[in-house]
C-alpha cells in the first residue's frame, strides 16, 4: 500500500531509520504503560536494524508530529508493535492505522494477522474489528501478567 493522506489530516508513511528514536520515545512515554506495566517497556528500544528489516508506518499530522506507528511481522502474521501518542488518543489515528496495516497484510496475501495485546488495549482491537481467540499466559521476568490474543480478519 502507498504511504497516503487521510481526510483527517494525517498521513501515514513507512518509516524509515531517522524515525527510530521518535519510535522509542513514544514508546518509553507511553502513559498505557505506567503502574505494573512500566516494566515491560522500561529500555525498550525500536531500533534502526528492526525499521529496515520489518514494515513499520508512521502515522504524522500536517506538521510532521508524530502520532503513532505500527509493526507488521509478516512471517507471522502478527501485528508486533502498535502505539499512539497520548495526546492523539480517541481521534481515530490508531483506527486509519488498524486499516493501513489491513491493507498490507492484504497486498502480501494474509487472511488474518495475530495480536497479543497489551490487557488495556484489547477494548480498541475489538471495536477494531479484532476477534479474541485465547489468552497469552505470564512469561516472567519479561511478562508479568495475561495477554489477551486476538486475530484481525483482512477483507
Amino acid at each position: 500500500m502507498r504511504d497516503r493522506a487521510t481526510a483527517s489530516g494525517v498521513h501515514i508513511r513507512r518509516a524509515t531509520a531517522r524515525d527510530a528514536k521518535r519510535l522509542t520515545r513514544l514508546v518509553r512515554n507511553s502513559r498505557a504503560y505506567e503502574g505494573p506495566y512500566a516494566p515491560m517497556i522500561a529500555g525498550y528500544r525500536v531500533g534502526p536494524d528492526y525499521i529496515e528489516t520489518h514494515p513499520v508506518f508512521v502515522a504524522l499530522g500536517d506538521d510532521e508530529r508524530l502520532l503513532g506507528f505500527y509493526a507488521l511481522i509478516l512471517d507471522a502474521s502478527e501485528l508486533d508493535l502498535m502505539f499512539v501518542a497520548d495526546a492523539a488518543q480517541g481521534l481515530g489515528v490508531g483506527r486509519l492505522l488498524i486499516e493501513h496495516m489491513a491493507g498490507e497484510a492484504r497486498e502480501a496475501g494474509l487472511t488474518a494477522v495475530r495480536v497479543v495485546s497489551h490487557p488495556p488495549a484489547e477494548g480498541f482491537y475489538l471495536r477494531v474489528g479484532a476477534e479474541r481467540t485465547g489468552t497469552v499466559g505470564a512469561n516472567p521476568p519479561a511478562v508479568m501478567w495475561d495477554r489477551p490474543e486476538l486475530a484481525i480478519p483482512v477483507r
